[in-house]
């Protein structure tokens, strides 16, 4: 008699993944439909459906199936947003991220559809993949991320240095909308800042700094960094997910030469392990960018290791738990 094969492994992983795109679209489609903006307070599956013009039926498994991935509580028969989809998913509020996955979805995602192709013919011609969207547009979605824990966090990490409180002077460098240096400014009683992007994105950052009324001490620089002065008499460099991977070390050159003496320059940035493949959630979001794109992923220790061969004294690198950031960050703190 023939036996049954030995088991000893289980293929639920493998079928966990066959679903793992289904949150996604759960996520986006509750987005364009406006969900989580009328349900702060409960309401049934029937009421919702004629609010936004949807099947009842069908629209009873799809909030079933957003409470299921924990964006809605139902109590009753009636639903609700949760504690997370009530600080980041409900229109008008300044912690409002939804434009901003959609954004991310929209270079995440591409390409994807066809990978076989991709993985056997190559990338496609060269194309810049934010071409339909203008960079002032970019930064007025990504602006609350910024805002929406990003920005606090990056605050937090500069406010423990010991050097803080005798900073006078601070660069966000690639700062899109400011918020991030906007808040490092605000957690320090006299310190002052410069937000410095591409020409109309500085004039994002601008009304941002006009709302939190620090016109006196944050001003914008425009330029392209690669090529242009980023301004002297720094006492802190910041920069977080904008240094280009093909220009490296003259950028953090130009960095060390704009800081005071003493000067501490801060880069937050993905970190590759495990020679390249990991952390996952990170590899898994950034393949469609990766197949068609140059790279532009850095592995851990490759900015440090540039901040020493540009001359910086002294370089730590930290792996704070910021789940606010794209990925699991890592912090390289290099001192002049």
């Amino acid at each position: 008699m023939k036996n049954l094969p030995e088991v000893s492994l289980s293929f639920a992983p493998l079928t966990h993944m066959l679903c793992g795109g289904i949150p996604g679209n759960l996520l986006l489609t509750a987005i364009e439909l406006k969900v989580f903006s009328h349900l702060s307070a409960p309401m049934s599956a029937e009421s919702l459906a004629r609010e936004i013009g949807t099947h009842v039926g069908n629209t009873h498994a799809f909030l079933d199936a957003l409470a299921a991935n924990d964006l809605l509580d139902k109590s009753g028969g009636e639903y609700r947003n949760t504690p997370l989809a009530e600080m980041f998913l409900v229109e008008g509020t300044p912690t409002y991220i939804g434009e901003a996955l959609v954004y991310d979805a929209e270079w995440t995602r591409p390409g994807l559809e066809n990978l076989a192709a991709l993985v056997k013919d190559g990338p496609p011609a060269p194309g810049d993949p934010w071409a339909s969207m203008s960079w002032p547009q970019q930064a007025r979605i990504q602006a609350n991320a910024q805002r929406a824990g990003r920005a606090q966090q990056a605050a937090a990490i500069v406010g423990k240095l010991p050097e803080f409180p005798h900073m006078r002077k601070m660069l966000d460098l690639g700062g899109a909308a400011g918020l991030i240096g906007i808040a490092i400014v605000a957690a320090h009683p006299t310190m002052t800042g410069v937000i410095f992007d591409r020409p109309g994105v500085v004039d994002v950052a601008q009304g941002f700094i006009r709302e939190y009324e620090l016109e006196q001490r944050v001003t914008v620089l425009a330029g392209d960094y690669s090529a242009d002065p980023i301004g002297s008499d720094y006492d802190l460099v910041w920069t977080s997910h904008t240094l280009p991977h093909d220009n490296l070390e003259p950028i953090i050159r130009k960095i060390h030469a704009a800081l005071n003496p003493g000067g501490v320059y801060v880069s937050l940035a993905e970190g590759l392990t495990h020679e390249r493949t990991r952390p996952t959630f990170l590899i898994n979001a950034m393949l469609a960018t990766s197949l068609t794109s140059p790279d532009v992923m850095f592995e851990k220790g490759q900015i440090a290791q540039t901040m020493r061969r540009a001359g910086f004294k002294s370089v730590q690198t930290r792996v704070p738990k910021s789940p606010q950031f794209y990925g699991p960050p890592v912090v390289d703190i290099a001192r002049k």
